[in-house]
């Protein structure tokens, strides 16, 4: 069974009040009922890259987090205004 992680991901959190945040385990069980810890991964994976597009924000005790160096517990929520950028760094930086 193949999991449109991303699509998970929006969807679970598109379902939340403003600025409240779904952990891992949250999405993952949303993704697949049985055998959700194997999605763990998966879910912290696809939550970087759509942090780094900005579609979504990695929080780490309640405070945004960079999707590149974030370790631990983490929390996803929708972006709120003034939320802090964390931009792909383009092939000219290095």
């Amino acid at each position: 069974m193949t999991v449109d992680m991303e699509a998970v991901i929006l969807d679970v959190l598109s379902k939340l009040a403003p600025g409240k945040s779904a952990s891992s385990e949250e999405v993952a069980r949303a993704a697949g009922q049985e055998r959700w810890q194997r999605l763990t991964g998966h879910v912290r994976a696809t939550a970087r890259g759509l942090a780094r597009q900005g579609k979504i924000v990695v929080t780490r005790h309640g405070k945004p987090a960079d999707p590149d160096s974030f370790k631990g517990v983490y929390r996803l929520r929708l972006p709120l205004p003034g939320d802090p950028k964390f931009a792909v760094p383009s092939p000219e930086d290095g």
